[in-house]
Protein backbone atom coordinates (compact mmCIF):
# COMPACT_ATOMS: atom_id res chain seq x y z
CA UNK A 1 0.00 0.00 0.00
CA UNK A 2 1.47 3.40 -0.93
CA UNK A 3 2.23 6.08 1.63
CA UNK A 4 -0.73 8.44 2.21
CA UNK A 5 1.45 11.43 1.32
CA UNK A 6 2.55 9.96 -2.04
CA UNK A 7 1.64 12.68 -4.58
CA UNK A 8 1.41 10.14 -7.39
CA UNK A 9 -1.58 8.50 -5.73
CA UNK A 10 -5.13 9.86 -5.89
CA UNK A 11 -6.39 11.78 -2.88
CA UNK A 12 -7.93 9.51 -0.28
CA UNK A 13 -10.48 11.13 1.96
CA UNK A 14 -10.65 10.44 5.65
CA UNK A 15 -12.85 7.51 6.64
CA UNK A 16 -16.44 8.47 7.18
CA UNK A 17 -17.65 8.88 10.75
CA UNK A 18 -19.86 6.07 11.87
CA UNK A 19 -23.53 6.85 11.75
CA UNK A 20 -25.41 6.97 15.03
CA UNK A 21 -28.48 4.82 15.15
CA UNK A 22 -31.84 6.43 15.99
CA UNK A 23 -31.92 4.93 19.49
CA UNK A 24 -28.55 6.49 20.30
CA UNK A 25 -29.66 9.85 18.94
CA UNK A 26 -32.87 9.74 20.98
CA UNK A 27 -30.88 8.89 24.11
CA UNK A 28 -28.44 11.76 23.55
CA UNK A 29 -31.24 14.23 22.80
CA UNK A 30 -33.05 13.22 25.98
CA UNK A 31 -29.84 13.47 28.01
CA UNK A 32 -28.99 16.92 26.64
CA UNK A 33 -32.52 18.26 27.07
CA UNK A 34 -32.54 17.08 30.70
CA UNK A 35 -29.50 19.29 31.36
CA UNK A 36 -31.14 22.42 29.92
CA UNK A 37 -32.09 25.27 32.24
CA UNK A 38 -34.04 28.03 30.50
CA UNK A 39 -34.37 30.14 33.64
CA UNK A 40 -30.58 30.13 34.22
CA UNK A 41 -29.99 31.00 30.55
CA UNK A 42 -32.54 33.81 30.73
CA UNK A 43 -30.99 35.23 33.91
CA UNK A 44 -27.43 35.07 32.61
CA UNK A 45 -28.52 36.53 29.28
CA UNK A 46 -30.30 39.42 31.01
CA UNK A 47 -27.21 40.20 33.09
CA UNK A 48 -25.06 40.04 29.94
CA UNK A 49 -27.47 42.35 28.10
CA UNK A 50 -27.27 44.88 30.94
CA UNK A 51 -23.47 44.67 31.10
CA UNK A 52 -23.26 45.00 27.32
CA UNK A 53 -25.61 48.00 27.35
CA UNK A 54 -23.57 49.70 30.06
CA UNK A 55 -20.33 49.05 28.15
CA UNK A 56 -21.92 50.37 24.96
CA UNK A 57 -23.02 53.58 26.71
CA UNK A 58 -19.68 54.02 28.45
CA UNK A 59 -17.68 53.62 25.25
CA UNK A 60 -20.03 55.92 23.34
CA UNK A 61 -19.77 58.63 25.99
CA UNK A 62 -15.99 58.24 26.31
CA UNK A 63 -15.32 58.37 22.57
CA UNK A 64 -18.13 60.66 21.49
CA UNK A 65 -19.01 58.19 18.74
CA UNK A 66 -21.69 55.57 18.47
CA UNK A 67 -19.82 52.49 17.32
CA UNK A 68 -22.07 49.99 15.56
CA UNK A 69 -19.79 47.10 16.38
CA UNK A 70 -20.89 47.42 19.98
CA UNK A 71 -24.18 45.81 18.92
CA UNK A 72 -22.30 42.78 17.65
CA UNK A 73 -20.41 42.58 20.94
CA UNK A 74 -23.69 42.66 22.86
CA UNK A 75 -25.05 39.82 20.72
CA UNK A 76 -21.95 37.70 21.26
CA UNK A 77 -21.86 38.39 25.00
CA UNK A 78 -25.54 37.55 25.44
CA UNK A 79 -25.35 34.45 23.24
CA UNK A 80 -22.47 32.95 25.18
CA UNK A 81 -24.05 33.78 28.53
CA UNK A 82 -27.31 32.07 27.56
CA UNK A 83 -25.50 29.02 26.19
CA UNK A 84 -23.11 28.53 29.11
CA UNK A 85 -25.70 29.08 31.85
CA UNK A 86 -28.67 27.49 30.11
CA UNK A 87 -26.93 24.51 28.51
CA UNK A 88 -29.58 24.66 25.82
CA UNK A 89 -29.78 22.48 22.75
CA UNK A 90 -33.14 23.69 21.43
CA UNK A 91 -33.86 26.76 19.34
CA UNK A 92 -35.90 28.27 22.19
CA UNK A 93 -32.58 29.27 23.75
CA UNK A 94 -31.69 31.00 20.50
CA UNK A 95 -34.91 32.99 20.56
CA UNK A 96 -34.16 34.06 24.14
CA UNK A 97 -30.62 35.05 23.13
CA UNK A 98 -31.82 37.04 20.13
CA UNK A 99 -34.48 38.88 22.14
CA UNK A 100 -32.06 39.73 24.93
CA UNK A 101 -29.47 40.87 22.39
CA UNK A 102 -32.00 43.29 20.92
CA UNK A 103 -32.89 44.50 24.40
CA UNK A 104 -29.20 45.06 25.22
CA UNK A 105 -28.65 46.99 21.98
CA UNK A 106 -31.69 49.22 22.47
CA UNK A 107 -30.80 49.84 26.10
CA UNK A 108 -27.20 50.61 25.18
CA UNK A 109 -28.38 53.19 22.65
CA UNK A 110 -30.82 54.70 25.12
CA UNK A 111 -28.26 54.91 27.92
CA UNK A 112 -25.70 56.50 25.60
CA UNK A 113 -28.13 59.14 24.34
CA UNK A 114 -29.37 59.84 27.86
CA UNK A 115 -25.83 60.15 29.22
CA UNK A 116 -24.83 62.56 26.46
CA UNK A 117 -28.00 64.65 26.95
CA UNK A 118 -27.46 64.67 30.71
CA UNK A 119 -23.86 65.85 30.28
CA UNK A 120 -25.02 68.61 27.94
CA UNK A 121 -27.58 69.71 30.54
CA UNK A 122 -25.01 69.55 33.33
CA UNK A 123 -26.75 66.79 35.29
CA UNK A 124 -25.65 63.28 36.17
CA UNK A 125 -26.96 60.21 34.39
CA UNK A 126 -28.50 59.02 37.65
CA UNK A 127 -30.49 62.27 37.86
CA UNK A 128 -31.57 62.01 34.21
CA UNK A 129 -32.74 58.37 34.21
CA UNK A 130 -35.78 58.85 36.48
CA UNK A 131 -37.01 61.58 34.14
CA UNK A 132 -37.34 59.18 31.22
CA UNK A 133 -40.98 58.63 30.31
CA UNK A 134 -42.17 56.13 27.72
CA UNK A 135 -42.91 59.00 25.34
CA UNK A 136 -39.44 60.53 25.84
CA UNK A 137 -37.80 57.13 25.35
CA UNK A 138 -39.70 56.69 22.07
CA UNK A 139 -38.72 60.18 20.90
CA UNK A 140 -35.06 59.66 21.76
CA UNK A 141 -34.91 56.28 20.04
CA UNK A 142 -36.61 57.59 16.88
CA UNK A 143 -34.51 60.76 16.77
CA UNK A 144 -31.16 59.02 17.16
CA UNK A 145 -31.94 55.90 15.13
CA UNK A 146 -30.10 55.56 11.83
CA UNK A 147 -30.67 53.03 9.03
CA UNK A 148 -27.18 51.64 9.70
CA UNK A 149 -28.44 50.56 13.13
CA UNK A 150 -30.61 47.98 11.37
CA UNK A 151 -27.53 46.24 10.00
CA UNK A 152 -25.76 46.05 13.35
CA UNK A 153 -28.92 45.13 15.26
CA UNK A 154 -29.54 42.39 12.71
CA UNK A 155 -26.05 40.98 13.20
CA UNK A 156 -26.51 41.18 16.98
CA UNK A 157 -29.80 39.27 16.70
CA UNK A 158 -28.14 36.64 14.54
CA UNK A 159 -25.19 36.21 16.92
CA UNK A 160 -27.47 36.19 19.95
CA UNK A 161 -29.56 33.45 18.36
CA UNK A 162 -26.71 31.37 16.92
CA UNK A 163 -24.54 31.37 20.02
CA UNK A 164 -27.30 30.72 22.58
CA UNK A 165 -27.59 26.98 22.14
CA UNK A 166 -25.28 24.09 21.45
CA UNK A 167 -25.36 22.67 17.97
CA UNK A 168 -23.58 19.36 18.19
CA UNK A 169 -22.30 17.52 15.17
CA UNK A 170 -21.71 13.79 14.75
CA UNK A 171 -18.18 13.98 16.18
CA UNK A 172 -19.35 15.58 19.45
CA UNK A 173 -22.30 13.21 19.74
CA UNK A 174 -20.06 10.21 19.11
CA UNK A 175 -17.67 11.54 21.78
CA UNK A 176 -20.54 11.75 24.26
CA UNK A 177 -21.42 8.13 23.60
CA UNK A 178 -17.80 7.14 24.09
CA UNK A 179 -17.79 8.61 27.60
CA UNK A 180 -16.69 12.18 26.82
CA UNK A 181 -18.71 15.23 27.70
CA UNK A 182 -20.50 17.77 25.61
CA UNK A 183 -18.76 21.07 24.86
Amino acid sequence: MPEPSDPSQPFQSQPQERALDPAQLAYLQQRLEADQNLLAGLGAGLVAALVGAAAWAGITVATGYQIGFMAIGVGILVGYAVRVAGKGVTSLFGVVGAALSLLGCALGNLLAVTAIAAANDGVSLLDALPQLTPQLVRELMVTFFSPMDLLFYGIALYEGYRLSFRQLGPTELDGMLSGGSAP
